[in-house]
């Protein structure tokens, strides 16, 4: 590279340089172009200058003009002589400025009009441009002894271009002087800047150029004379002083390049060699890679099994579960004795945590697939946690208080998975309930930056530090001990941490031993609908009870908020005398001595199942009876009641008394367990049903018949319920008619594939009779 950029250099003469590219060209043409710039600004100055003199001269020379008649003017105004006149505005006239010249006397009569034509001339535009075209001007004329007589006025119209085109000339002269005098100082400059600059480094160049830095002897460059100190010297000197680097650093090079090739030699050698261990080594790799392949297509191979295997598993088990619940669901509502009622009553209560661990166990198996999904659509949390509570205080010990405390401001609605979340509170409060004899469990809703915390605290056994950890893994509790006291199969919390990383969200452990426990989940779920106030009561409520109770709790926090006077008494005694709308009591053990010293009516809170029997109810009356945990709109709506005498509302999702025809149904069902336990279901919902034992059954009933909804089992001899869902979509005759799959698959995909079958919504097995009412109230609306 050195060489070739020396060959370069050496062939490239000092007159190769363009004149436009030399320095002294581009020096001079810099200095010329700032004094071009600075005497064409100046000349400018001077010609504006010159621009308002003369301007400012025809006014004066007019007006003096003007003053010489002005005397001569008014005599002759004044005798009337026309004669005169004429000899005046014709002498005005040989003014070569003058164009009209006009003489009237005071009755305005024209003693003298004469004038001639403008001259023309190709700068004129310019000059009236600059001075204007022409102008007027007028004298009013009077005698010395007789001032304020008006006897006439002297008008003259003056062409500007008798001053505009004497001031061009004097422009134009002095633009070429100012232009002669850059070019001598241009040609000055760069003869000066030649002989200074540019010719002191051609001969350097020269020099330079005759010069072979690649030979072995040092050379040097001579320095013109008059330049050793100045700018060009230094160059001469660097130069001298890089000649003598380079041959030091070619000849270094040279020396180098020799052992380098000696140890290229040395290296293919040493490649050589390695090639080869190489190429074992790939074919190593190549058969490691192949039984790679092999071992990821037996997992997937086993992947797929095992998803076949859970929907298999969960199909088999779910169908003879929804008959088993089915069956005893229905023949609980027939008349049973007390014994029979409860043995049936703790037989459905054993099948319902059958399908929790069912669900609990596919659940798991849809996170280490990754095949979980979640929702995000709008629902009510806080109803969904009372809900929740509600359905298992039943698990609750006689002597725990569980208590909902949802915060007054939390939302209305939030978005998330329903399903999902109803599965974290569910799991937290279960575990908060198996594991607390005494005290309370307090269920927790409030709202934080960003989502809503869920938190569950109970007075139980608690966890020790060491076990913590170790409680969030699968099939895993605190210790031996504890799965033979209290059951289970720890897939719960298990569950609650993945489900909780699943939205994104972070579950808490707070726990000491023997003081019980509290599990935080922050969930990120924003607000979709802020709180609605409910409209406000009045009246004085009362209630008596413990300060640390959850009643008290609940009580302090709602009622005042509602605009309710309320009050909390440790006994009755402390009312004595006291005027009371309403008075709210947990004591089950001394409610019945409140009557009849108390008149007020009574709102009595029990634990699950342990109402008071109709005859003590009568002796409280009047008197209303709620379960813990209190919902807040179940207390709202009683106190609208009790205080205001309000008749109460429907219950959502209550089951239809009357007989009248509420939907006509086709139930699509291969199994008989399954069609009694729907035909009575639907029964008992005031449906009129229609039994098909497979779909091409199914297609003729639908010939025969109209109906307002389809239920559809997908697994099904002859032809399953997807082929069905698909004849009847492809049909057109029945385009609006609802599909709801029933099926014993609770995969995920199965939703999918039921959707793309045409059926509208989708139900599994086993399913309770408020799922199947909530299916039909959606599908086939009372109003319809």
């Amino acid at each position: 590279m050195l060489a070739q950029r020396t060959e370069q250099v050496t062939g490239l003469g000092p007159m190769d340089i363009k004149f436009t590219n030399r320095l002294s060209y581009k020096q001079a043409r810099l200095t010329v172009l700032v004094g071009f710039i600075l005497g064409t600004l100046l000349s400018l100055i001077q010609i504006g200058i010159d621009y308002a003199s003369e301007d400012a001269s025809i006014n004066r020379e007019i007006q003096a003009l003007m003053k010489i008649s002005h005397d001569t003017a008014s005599r002759i105004a004044y005798n009337i002589d026309t004669e005169l006149a004429q000899e005046l505005t014709g002498g005005l006239l040989k003014s070569p400025a003058v164009l009209r010249a006009q003489l009237i006397d005071n009755n305005d009569t024209v003693l003298a009009d004469v004038q001639r034509p403008r001259l023309q001339s190709r700068y004129r535009p310019l000059s009236d441009f600059l001075f204007g075209e022409q102008r007027q001007f007028q004298d009013r004329l009077f005698l010395a002894h007789m001032p304020k007589d008006y006897l006439g006025t002297l008008y003259l119209d003056v062409d500007t271009y008798a001053f505009g085109g004497r001031f061009l000339d004097r422009a134009g002269v002095t633009l070429v002087n100012g232009f002669a005098r850059s070019l001598v100082l241009t040609g000055i400059l760069l003869a000066l800047f030649y002989l200074m600059l540019t010719k002191p480094l051609v001969t350097v160049i020269a020099a330079l150029s005759g010069n072979d830095a690649r030979t072995p002897r040092q050379t040097r460059v001579d320095c013109p004379k008059g330049h050793e100190n100045d700018e060009i010297g230094v160059l001469v000197r660097v130069a001298n002083q890089q000649f003598v680097s380079m041959a030091t650093e070619i000849q270094q090079r040279r020396t180098a390049e020799n052992r380098l090739t000696q140890y290229l030699n040395e290296l293919e050698d040493i490649v050589s060699a390695r090639t080869d261990e190489l190429k074992a080594s790939n074919s190593r790799l190549s058969l490691s890679n192949q039984e790679l392949d092999e071992a990821r297509q037996r997992a997937l191979d086993m992947a797929q099994a095992r998803a076949a295997f859970l929907a298999n598993m969960s199909h088999e088990i779910r169908t003879p579960l929804n008959g088993m619940l089915g069956m005893i669901a229905l023949a609980l509502d027939s008349g049973l004795a007390a014994e029979q009622r409860q043995q049936l009553s703790i037989a459905h209560d054993s099948g319902k945590v059958l399908v929790e661990l069912l669900n609990d166990i596919l659940d798991l198996s849809k996170f280490d697939a990754g095949q979980l999904e979640l929702e995000r659509i709008p629902f009510d949390l806080g109803a969904m946690v009372e809900d929740t509570a509600n359905l298992l205080s039943q698990n609750a010990a006689p002597s725990v208080e569980l208590t909902c405390l949802i915060a007054p401001d939390f939302p209305s609605t939030v978005l998330g998975d329903p399903t999902r979340v109803r599965q974290i509170v569910s799991n937290l409060l279960s575990n908060a309930l198996k594991f607390t004899r005494f005290g309370r469990v307090d269920v927790r809703l409030s709202s934080i930056v960003g989502g809503v915390r869920l938190e569950v605290c109970d007075t139980g056994i608690g966890i020790p530090e060491e076990a913590q950890a170790r409680i969030f893994q699968p099939f895993t509790q605190a210790g031996a001990g504890i799965t033979r006291q209290y059951g289970g199969t720890g897939l719960g919390l298990a569950l609650t941490r993945n489900l909780c990383k699943a939205m994104q969200g972070r579950l808490n452990i707070h726990s000491e031993t023997g003081f019980g426990s509290r599990f935080s989940a922050d969930l990120p779920l924003p607000t979709h609908t802020e709180a609605i106030p409910p409209a406000p009561l009045s009246g004085r409520v009362v209630a008596l009870g413990n300060a640390g109770s959850g009643l008290a709790e609940l009580l302090g926090q709602l009622l005042p908020r509602w605009g309710l006077d309320y009050t909390r008494h440790d006994s009755a005694a402390e009312l004595a005398g006291s005027t009371v709308d309403l008075l709210i009591t947990d004591d089950l053990d001394h409610v019945l001595d409140l009557r009849p010293g108390i008149l007020a009516p009574i709102l009595l809170v029990t634990a699950y199942g342990n109402f008071l029997p109709s005859e003590q109810a009568a002796q409280l009356a009047p008197l209303q009876q709620l379960a813990r945990p209190l919902a807040r709109n179940a207390l709202y709506q009683t106190l609208r009641r009790t205080l205001l005498g309000e008749p109460s509302a429907p219950l959502p999702h209550e089951v239809p008394t009357s007989q009248a025809l509420r939907a006509r149904v086709l139930l699509v069902e291969d199994n008989p367990v399954n069609q009694l336990v729907a035909k009575g279901m639907l029964g008992k919902l005031g449906c009129q049903v229609q039994v098909a034992a497979h779909g091409v059954e199914a297609l003729e009933c639908l010939e025969q018949e109209d109906f307002d909804l389809v239920l559809m089992d997908c697994n099904m001899p002859v032809m399953d319920g997807y082929e069905a869902s698909r004849r009847i979509r492809q049909g057109g005759r029945w385009p609006e008619l609802p599909i709801v799959a029933l099926t014993a698959n609770a995969m995920p995909e199965e939703r999918e594939r039921c959707r793309a079958a045409g059926m509208n919504d989708y139900l599994a097995k086993p399913f309770r009779r408020e799922e199947l009412l909530a299916l039909i109230d959606h599908w086939v609306p009372l109003s319809a």
